[in-house]
C-alpha cells in the first residue's frame, strides 16, 4: 500500500494502530516562510552579488521550500523606505548592490522575477513591507539623495539607532498608501503583508519623541489613544487602497504574539509579556480584525510550549478565539532551534503544528526565517517534507473576497492511464487539484486525499502511472482559481 494512501486510511479509521505515525495534512492549509532582506538575512545573503547569483540563489530558495511542502512565500520587498523593484517613490534597496539607489546591473526587476518564479511553482507571493522603518541604522546605512528622508526630513524621528516615519503625520500615511497602490496596480502579488514594527519597541528610559506631533494632532485624545488611532488610520487606509485597486490582493498583518496581558485587560491572554501590541506598539489588532480591515493575521508565537511568561498553547488558544472570522496562521520561530532546552527538543515544532491543527480557527503556519531551513535544525525540514507536509495542501480561500468557484474541468483520455485535463471557463485559474478516493468509499471531498497540484491556466497532463495512486483508486480533478476557490470535480475514467 502506498504511503499517502496509508495516510488516508489513518484519517478515516481512528482505531487503526499506532503505526499510522504520520499526521494527515488538512486539505486547506497556508504554509509559508518569511524571507528577510534587511541586513541580507535571507536573500540575497550578501550585498553586491551578481544578477545571475541573485537569481540562482532565489530559485534555490524557492525549490527548497517547495520541496519541504510550502505553498507560499513572504518576501520583504520594502525593508526601510526602499524598494526591491523600480519605484517612483523610493530608491533601490542597499541590500541588493551595497549602495542605496543603485539599480541591478545588468538591469532586471527583482520583484517581477520573484513573483514569476514563485507562481511557476504554484505558490503564492506575499509582498512584505515595513510600514514605518525608514533607516535601519542611522550611523551605518547607505542613504540615497533621493531617499524620502532627504526630501521630507520633517516626516521622520530618530529613536535608538533607527529612523522612523512619524506615524502621527497624515502625509506619512498617504505616502505609504501610494507605495501600496503602486505595488497592487503594477505587480501580480497575492497579498500585502506587514509585520510587527508599528510604533517601535520601547527602549528603557527613552520616550519616543513625538510630543510636538501629538500637540498638533491630538484631537483631544490622550497620547496612548492618539498613537493607537494613528495605527488604526493607516491600516484602514491601506485596506481601502488595496480593495479599491484590486479584486483579489489580500492584506495581512503579523503582529507581536501578545495583544494584551490579562492583568491589564480581562480580554487579554493569561500571559506576562513585557511589551504588548496594544500598550506598547499601539497596534490594536483585535479592532482591525473586528472591523474587517485585514484579511489574515499571523501572530508571532515565538515561545515554546510551557513558557513561564508566554506559553505557546495559551496564546494559540487565545488567538483562535479572537479571529472574528478572518484567517489566522501561526508564526513559528524555527530560528530558535537549539537556543535553549525546549528548542533543542526535536518534538517542539512538530508538537506546535499538531496542536494548531486541532483548532478550526487556525489555517496554517509561517516560519521565520528562510535561511534556517538550509541547516535542517532538529531534522525539522525532514519532518515537514516527509510527514506534516508530505501531502500537498490548497491555500485557504477567503469567501469575503470571492466565493464563486470556477467552472468544472473536462478531460481527454490519451492512453489507458494518461489524461489531458482541460479548463474552458472564462475566469482565470492557476492549477488543477488531483484527488484519490478508494473504491467503494462515498464520493465526498472530505473522504478524498489531495495527492497532486498541477500548475496550469488551461490544460495539464496527468499520468496515473507516475502518480502515487493505487491501482483501484478513483481519480478526481478540480480546477483552482486565482482566489483559491475549488470547482466541482470530475472523475478521470
Amino acid at each position: 500500500m502506498k504511503y499517502r494512501f496509508f495516510l488516508l486510511l489513518c484519517s478515516l479509521y481512528s482505531y487503526l494502530p499506532s503505526t499510522c505515525i504520520a499526521q494527515t495534512s488538512p486539505l486547506y492549509e497556508f504554509r509559508a516562510v518569511w524571507v528577510a532582506t534587511v541586513e541580507n538575512i535571507d536573500w540575497p545573503d550578501k550585498k553586491g552579488m551578481s544578477v545571475e547569483q541573485q537569481k540562482a540563489q532565489f530559485i534555490h530558495l524557492l525549490d527548497m521550500h517547495q520541496h519541504n511542502g510550502m505553498n507560499a512565500i513572504v518576501v520583504q520587498i520594502r525593508p526601510a523606505g526602499d524598494a526591491f523593484y523600480p519605484s517612483q517613490y523610493e530608491p533601490w534597496s542597499e541590500y541588493l548592490n551595497g549602495k542605496q539607489g543603485l539599480p541591478p546591473t545588468p538591469y532586471y526587476d527583482p520583484l517581477a522575477f520573484m513573483i514569476e518564479e514563485t507562481h511557476k511553482r504554484g505558490m503564492e507571493f506575499h509582498a512584505w513591507l515595513n510600514p514605518y522603518r525608514a533607516v535601519f541604522n542611522i550611523h551605518t546605512s547607505s542613504i540615497s539623495p533621493s531617499h524620502i528622508t532627504k526630501i521630507h526630513p520633517d516626516w521622520f524621528l530618530n529613536y535608538g539607532n533607527i529612523k522612523y516615519f512619524n506615524p502621527g503625520l497624515p502625509q506619512v500615511r498617504e505616502h505609504v498608501a501610494r507605495v501600496v497602490k503602486d505595488l497592487v496596480t503594477r505587480y501580480d502579488i497575492d497579498a500585502v503583508h506587514m509585520d510587527d514594527y508599528f510604533y517601535p519597541y520601547r527602549i528603557a528610559g527613552k520616550e519616543f519623541p513625538d510630543e510636538k506631533t501629538y500637540r498638533q494632532y491630538s484631537r483631544g485624545l490622550n497620547k496612548e489613544d492618539w498613537r493607537r488611532s494613528n495605527c488604526d488610520s493607516i491600516i484602514k487606509l491601506l485596506f481601502e487602497t488595496i480593495r479599491n485597486n484590486s479584486t483579489r490582493v489580500k492584506f495581512g498583518i503579523s503582529p507581536f504574539g501578545v495583544w494584551r496581558n490579562k492583568d491589564k485587560d480581562p480580554m487579554g491572554s493569561n500571559t506576562r509579556a513585557g511589551q504588548t501590541n496594544y500598550d506598547d506598539l499601539y497596534a490594536d489588532i483585535l479592532l482591525w480584525l473586528r472591523k474587517g480591515w485585514i484579511d489574515y493575521v499571523v501572530p508571532q508565537l515565538y515561545w515554546e510550549r510551557g513558557h513561564k511568561l508566554c506559553d505557546y498553547d495559551i496564546l494559540l488558544d487565545w488567538w483562535n478565539a479572537h479571529t472574528y472570522g478572518r484567517q489566522m496562521y501561526i508564526g513559528h520561530a524555527i530560528e530558535r532551534a537549539g537556543s535553549n532546552a525546549a528548542w533543542r527538543d526535536k518534538n517542539e515544532l512538530p508538537n506546535q503544528i499538531k496542536r494548531l491543527r486541532t483548532y478550526s480557527g487556525t489555517q496554517g503556519s509561517v516560519y521565520f526565517n528562510s535561511r534556517m531551513f538550509e541547516k535542517n535544525p532538529n531534522g525539522w525540514s525532514d519532518s515537514l517534507r516527509l510527514n506534516y507536509y508530505a501531502l500537498p495542501a490548497l491555500l485557504p480561500p477567503m469567501k469575503w473576497i470571492d466565493s464563486i468557484p470556477p467552472l468544472k474541468p473536462s478531460f481527454e483520455k490519451l492512453t489507458n492511464n494518461n489524461y489531458r485535463v482541460i479548463y474552458n471557463g472564462k475566469e482565470k485559474i492557476k492549477s488543477f487539484a488531483v484527488f484519490v478516493l478508494p473504491a467503494h468509499i462515498k464520493e465526498k471531498l472530505e473522504y478524498a486525499t489531495l495527492i497532486e497540484i498541477l500548475v496550469a491556466d488551461k490544460t495539464a497532463s496527468f499520468d496515473r502511472n507516475n502518480s502515487i495512486a493505487s491501482g483501484d483508486d478513483r481519480i478526481f480533478v478540480a480546477a483552482v482559481d486565482l482566489n483559491n476557490n475549488l470547482s466541482a470535480w470530475i472523475e478521470l475514467k
